[in-house]
C-alpha cells in the first residue's frame, strides 16, 4: 500500500510541474489567435526559417516543460516540424541538474550541451528542408499558424473559438485535459519502473557495450524525466560511453512526446517523428563512438 501511495505521489509531482508551462502555452496560443493580430502572425512567419536555431538554443535549458510547450505549438502549427525536432533533440530535461549535482567538470557539461545544441540545430534545418522539398506541409508559418488554436479547440470540443468564457477559461480547459492524460501515462510508467525495478533498467543499458547505443536511445524514448536521470547517472559511473550518452539524451524529450501524441491527432506523423528521433539518436551515437569522441 505504501508503494502504491508513493507511485501516486510521484506521478502527481511530475505532472504538477508541467501545469504552469502548459497553461502559459495555451494562454499564448489563445492570445495569438484572439488578440495579437496580424503583426504577431507576421513576426512568427518571419522567424519560421530560423526556428530550428532558436528552438535548439531554448531547448538546452533544463526543463521538460519547454518540450511540452513546443509539442503544443507544433500541434497548432505555430512552429515547424524542424523546429520541434530541434527542440526535442536539444532539450536537456534532467541531465543538467544531475551533472551539476554530481560536480561534473564544467568542460564536460559544456561539451555535452554544445553537442546536443549543434545536433538539434543541424537536424532541425535538415528536417525543415526535406519537408519543404517534399511539400508535406504548408510553405509558410503564417499559413500554418493562422488556424492553430482552432485545430486544438475542435479536437478538444471546448467551443472556446466561439468566444464562450474568454481565453482564460478555454486555456484552463485545454490545460486540464492534457494534464489528465499526462498524469495517467506517468502513473503507469512509474508503476512499471517501481514493480519491474530500476536495477533491471540499469542492467539492460550496461550489459552489452556494443548494443548500449541502441539500448540507451530506446530507454531515452521513455516519456518520463527519469530516463535522462538514469542515462546521465550511468555515464557518470562509467557504465555508458559518450556515444551511448548522446544517443540516449538526444531522444530524451521528456513528457514532450506525451503532449505531442495527445495534442497532435496525426498518429502516422507522430510515429514517424518518434522513429526519426530514435534513428537520429542512434546514428549520432554511433558516429561519436566511431570517431572516438570522449566528453
Amino acid at each position: 500500500m505504501e508503494l502504491v501511495l508513493e507511485i501516486l505521489v510521484d506521478a502527481l509531482k511530475d505532472t504538477g510541474k508541467l501545469l504552469p508551462f502548459l497553461f502559459l502555452t495555451y494562454l499564448a496560443l489563445e492570445a495569438l489567435e484572439h488578440k495579437a493580430g496580424d503583426r504577431a502572425k507576421q513576426a512568427i512567419s518571419k522567424a519560421g526559417n530560423a526556428g530550428p536555431a532558436i528552438g535548439a538554443v531554448l531547448g538546452v535549458f533544463p526543463q521538460c516543460g519547454f518540450s511540452a510547450a513546443a509539442a503544443t505549438f507544433y500541434a497548432g502549427r505555430v512552429i515547424t516540424l524542424g523546429t520541434l525536432f530541434a527542440i526535442f533533440l536539444s532539450t536537456s530535461d534532467e541531465m543538467l541538474p544531475i551533472l551539476i549535482a554530481q560536480q561534473a567538470d564544467i568542460a564536460v557539461i559544456l561539451k555535452i550541451l554544445g553537442a546536443k545544441l549543434l545536433i538539434g540545430m543541424v537536424m532541425g534545418f535538415l528536417v525543415d528542408g526535406a519537408t519543404r522539398i517534399l511539400k508535406r506541409r504548408n510553405s509558410s508559418a503564417h499559413e500554418a499558424g493562422e488556424h492553430s488554436i482552432h485545430i486544438l479547440c475542435e479536437q478538444d470540443k471546448c467551443d472556446c473559438h466561439k468566444g464562450q468564457g474568454g481565453i482564460l477559461k478555454s486555456s484552463l480547459k485545454h490545460t486540464l485535459q492534457v494534464t489528465l492524460f499526462i498524469f495517467l501515462i506517468t502513473l503507469a510508467l512509474n508503476a512499471i519502473i517501481a514493480f519491474v525495478g530500476e536495477d533491471m533498467l540499469v542492467n539492460f543499458l550496461s550489459a552489452n557495450p556494443a548494443l548500449s547505443i541502441f539500448a540507451s536511445a530506446l530507454v531515452g524514448l521513455i516519456p518520463n524525466c527519469g530516463a535522462s536521470v538514469v542515462i546521465t547517472q550511468l555515464y557518470l559511473e562509467g557504465a555508458l560511453s559518450s556515444g551511448a550518452l548522446i544517443a540516449g539524451l538526444l531522444v530524451s524529450a521528456g513528457v514532450g512526446l506525451l503532449v505531442l501524441f495527445r495534442a497532435n491527432r496525426r498518429l502516422r506523423e507522430n510515429l514517424a517523428l518518434l522513429a526519426g528521433l530514435y534513428a537520429t539518436g542512434v546514428l549520432w551515437g554511433l558516429l561519436i563512438a566511431a570517431l572516438g569522441i570522449v566528453f
